[in-house]
């Protein structure tokens, strides 16, 4: 799949910091049981690989890595299962390491320099990170005019009520989110209730 063919899955894509591995199948069954095959796993704790890999037995689910911040991250995100990568930020070695990997990579900007970097690379989808701290939906309805070619998975301090008005937008394919897979649910193994949230999200109308 491209970054398109992702973004267009479902509207949001649950961002995911999983500190067990054996919660990774449980996780991920909830969620793309319920509408959110795209899944996000950061790789913010040492169980984020084995999480990506146990992942992908999930019948369904697209698993991708976040945070990822080098080309060797990309890496070993590819050998992990991974099957598309998400960055924070812009790095042209990143980008090329996905490249070079055939890997879909949906990379993080905030500003308009950043993204006429990306624009330099090829590039024409992005993560808008951190989504409400870089200025929200005011600066996506901004970047409209000199960027109508362009489309963003806003991400960063994105609530469901928030979600419904940033998915409104021409410019927003979908929004990356973490409130559909709180951490205090998946330490209390809630899955039913993470199973509720990823329908509700799910649901979400676009456009």
């Amino acid at each position: 799949m491209n970054v398109d063919e992702l973004m267009a899955v479902q509207p949001v894509i649950p961002v995911i910091t999983v500190e067990r591995a054996e919660d990774a199948i449980p996780l991920a069954s909830a969620l793309a049981g319920n509408g959110l095959r795209v899944l996000e796993v950061t790789l913010r704790t040492p169980a984020a690989l084995a999480c990506i890999r146990e992942m992908t037995k999930v019948s369904g689910a697209i698993v991708g890595a976040g945070t990822v911040l080098s080309a060797n991250d990309a890496m070993l995100a590819r050998e992990a299962g991974a099957t598309f990568i998400v960055t924070p930020g812009l790095s042209a070695a990143t980008v090329a390491a996905a490249r070079e990997s055939d890997i879909p990579i949906l990379p993080g900007i905030a500003t308009a320099t950043e993204l006429m970097q990306g624009l330099d690379l090829g590039l024409t989808r992005f993560k808008f990170f951190p989504a409400e701290q870089a200025g929200g939906r005011a600066m996506l309805d901004a970047f409209r005019g000199p960027f109508g070619a362009v489309k963003f998975c806003p991400t960063g301090g994105i609530s469901l009520e928030l979600a419904r008005d940033y998915l409104k937008r021409p410019n927003v394919g979908c929004v990356g989110g973490g409130w559909v897979c709180p951490t205090k649910l998946i330490d209390a193994k809630k899955w039913d209730e993470i199973g509720a949230l990823a329908k509700e999200a799910a649901a979400l109308p676009r456009g």
